[in-house]
């Protein structure tokens, strides 16, 4: 699998929390070589599954969402458009951006603000919000109204390139460079023999709250799942002790969201196959499908695998391939065997 053309196939679609099917559907195509069987269920989550062919065995899903953050149009003046935040968007990312309408076909919009020479004094050194913004698609009013209806999602506009050598750059690399990392580690374990049935699952609504993946969770009841997420990458301003060296490997997550055994597992895992992973002590919620996952039914003994990543949440996204290739790597070397050597389920 080249795991960058999967990069450039799955970031290049729109498809914002809410709004998931277009890369749901390009997931669909690209998970169902590998597995037994693939279905969307109520909320549009995409669930694969490989079964081991063992009576009873034991359940393993590795979850990774495919939704994205975006913004949606609420409102329609003089031709332009206004709009509001779907997920996690920093109003300061916005002034001059380049935005996708995603109508059908999708438009091209500017997010347009007032320019400095006419701001107020007192507003020049004032970051922008949503209310000082509006798109300007090129419209007149009576297009607009025509053209695009209020509740039309909109997304960055922005390429999948590569970054130096080893490093791709574009939106939604958070999370479906983590989906990309689930179909290669499916791939290295086509023709093994697993003693669990391995459930791959590209999840939905995870930026505004995760419901894709608890209910998910609710239905297949996994006995271990591992939420695959991104962390924040290395740059010279980032906290020493809050971010992560890119080409690192992945990080091992360590706090109350993730299962002791499996933490102690993976570590041993990656050690054993000569793969590098970094640490990642996360004291409260880990801001990962994990945290709804862990809850789901009786609850699911979890652990969170996260990939570095710099400037999260903005069209220029950053990850190093060799720590997707990584994480594949883990991932697969952390199924084979789980339900022989499978811990506690706390």
């Amino acid at each position: 699998m080249e795991i960058e053309a999967v990069l450039k196939r799955l970031c290049g679609l729109g498809a914002p929390s809410g709004f998931e099917r277009p890369a749901v559907e390009a997931a669909r195509e690209l998970l169902e070589p590998l597995v037994d069987e693939v279905w969307t269920d109520r909320l549009g989550n995409l669930i694969g599954v490989r079964r081991c062919g063992r009576p009873g065995a034991k359940r393993l899903l590795l979850d990774a969402h495919l939704d994205e953050i975006g913004m949606v149009v609420t409102g329609r003046k003089d031709g332009f458009l206004r709009f509001r935040p779907i997920g996690g968007v920093d109003p300061r990312m916005l002034p001059d951006r380049e935005l996708m309408v995603l109508t059908d076909p999708p438009m091209l919009g500017v997010a347009a603000c007032l320019p400095p020479h006419v701001l107020r004094p007192e507003d020049r050194d004032k970051a922008p919000d949503f209310d000082d913004i509006f798109l300007d698609v090129g419209l007149t009013q009576e297009e607009v109204e025509r053209l695009i209806p209020i509740g039309t999602p909109i997304v960055f506009r922005a390429e999948t390139i590569p970054l130096g050598e080893r490093q791709i750059c574009g939106k939604s690399m958070d999370d479906r460079a983590c989906f990309a990392a689930l179909l290669r580690a499916a791939e290295l374990l086509k023709d093994s023999d697993l003693d669990a049935d391995l459930y791959i699952l590209g999840s939905t609504r995870e930026e505004v709250g995760g419901m894709g993946a608890q209910t998910a969770a609710q239905a297949l009841r996994p006995d271990y799942c591992v939420a695959v997420d991104v962390t924040f990458g290395r740059t010279p301003d980032s906290p020493r002790g809050e971010s992560f060296v890119m080409g690192g490997g992945p990080c091992v997550g360590i706090g109350p969201n993730c299962a002791r055994w499996m933490v102690r597992r993976l570590l041993d895992k990656a050690k054993e196959a000569g793969i590098e992973v970094q640490k990642e002590v996360m004291e409260g919620s880990s801001g990962t499908n994990g945290w709804e996952m862990q809850v789901a039914n009786e609850g699911v003994a979890t652990a969170v695998l996260s990939i570095p990543e710099k400037y999260m949440h903005t069209p220029v996204e950053v990850v190093e391939l060799s720590d997707i290739e990584e994480t594949a790597k883990l991932l697969a070397a952390f199924a084979l065997d789980i339900g022989k050597e499978g811990g506690p389920q706390w």
